[in-house]
């Protein structure tokens, strides 16, 4: 892997000189291998602190080392702010956190970001040892430590194989970017959307942002929208419409006021633990659909969901998340683009069970294919268990 980002690296100025203008603002050493394929390994939510959890690193190593990627994207949560309780095993049992406040309950700046920086170098260095490129989408905790978006870059700066910059004009100063992927002749053939959804989400300037962004690719490319995937933290509203309202006995049924529902069999498979109510539309979804470029988009934040659909011809998915200082399931995706066919890609979702400790740490692929419906008392089963479920995630959401 080494080696093959130091060949990217050095073709790099060449791409430079070819790449069209709207490219040159933030050159990637991003290209199709060889044989026509492109892998993206989408991690989130290690979300820890400066004692990290053994697991979380070894997850982290193991999914690089399995996926084999050239590219790793990060949709944020790098650190956690500040939480009582922990159970990932680390060197510091019991309390979770970088943020150190001062007298007046106000965060010290200095010593939460030394703390930041000591959690954030593990992580990154096991990113940088592999020698594959990643790039990050901040995520809210990132955002409540009490550190800056230019503290973030200037940390992201330090490691070379880090591509994230900030490249959006939106009032608030958050770190929005995107990567083209070149193909084998050196033209564009890929594009990456990576959005910094703050403590709650995308807002108006940033939309209008990637809406100019991406009229300026599509210019670039002779007025022909240039395939992409985005990356962001906080999922938008509508995941929900991969849901679908159904019985409490159902396979993956959870409550929501009221009603149950669960991922429709029909466009999405895959395990939800939160209930998602179909029928909104995001700004940003129409955006999307608006500029005609983004053929799927991947999340984080929820930590145990992992789930995948299509809806309205977009994909969308979130993907489980690294935290072992919270229960799992934990895991992570993988993205195989196609130079020669690039809407029709492969996409892949893996779990992490076991201990490091132990020495009983596996990955397996997850299966989604769909359970057989119950009968009999085992829908009797089906029943209490998806209502214990929902107050479990109902419980869980509130902190």
């Amino acid at each position: 892997m080494k080696k093959r980002l130091s060949v990217l690296l050095a073709a790099l100025f060449a791409l430079t000189l070819l790449a069209p203008a709207f490219a040159a603002e933030a050159p990637s050493p991003l290209s199709f291998r060889a044989d026509g394929t492109f892998k993206i390994l989408h991690i989130t939510d290690t979300q820890d602190d400066h004692h990290p959890s053994w697991d979380m690193l070894n997850l982290l190593k193991r999914s690089i080392e399995e996926a084999d990627p050239d590219l790793i994207v990060f949709t944020g949560d790098v650190v956690e702010d500040s939480r009582i309780g922990d159970v990932g095993v680390d060197d510091e049992p019991g309390r979770e956190g970088v943020v150190v406040k001062d007298l007046k309950g106000g965060i010290n700046v200095e010593k939460t970001l030394a703390n930041i920086n000591t959690a954030v170098d593990p992580i990154f260095k096991v990113m940088e040892e592999s020698g594959v490129p990643y790039a990050v989408a901040q995520g809210n905790n990132d955002h409540k430590c009490g550190i800056t978006n230019a503290d973030w870059l200037e940390i992201y700066g330090r490691y070379p194989h880090n591509l994230t910059v900030d490249m959006s004009d939106d009032a608030e100063g958050r770190i929005d970017y995107h990567l083209p992927i070149y193909g084998t002749d050196g033209e564009m053939k890929f594009n990456l959307w990576l959005m910094d959804t703050g403590r709650g989400g995308m807002n108006a300037d940033q939309i209008d942002w990637y809406k100019r962004a991406s009229a300026e690719v599509t210019a670039g490319n002779g007025g022909q929208p240039v395939p992409a995937f985005l990356f962001q933290h906080i999922p938008t509203s509508d995941v929900g419409n991969l849901f679908e309202e159904c019985h409490a006995w159902e396979d993956g049924a959870t409550a929501k006021g009221t009603k149950f529902y669960r991922l429709n069999p029909e466009i999405a498979a895959g395990n939800n633990f939160y209930a998602y109510v179909p029928g909104s539309t995001s700004d940003e979804f129409a955006a999307w659909k608006e500029c005609g470029d983004v053929i799927g988009a991947y999340f984080g934040h929820q930590h145990v969901e992992g789930f995948t659909g299509t809806f309205d011809g977009i994909e969308m998915g979130l993907t489980y998340g690294m935290e072992f200082a919270k229960v799992g399931p934990y895991g992570y995706r993988v993205l195989t683009l196609h130079e020669d066919d690039i809407t029709n890609y492969e996409n892949e979702l893996y779990t992490y069970t076991g201990s490091v400790k132990l020495g009983t740490d596996r990955i397996e692929k997850q299966n989604d294919e769909p359970s057989p419906a119950p009968t009999g008392l085992a829908k009797l089963i089906a029943y209490l268990r998806n209502i214990l479920k929902s107050m479990v995630s109902l419980i869980t959401s509130l902190f």
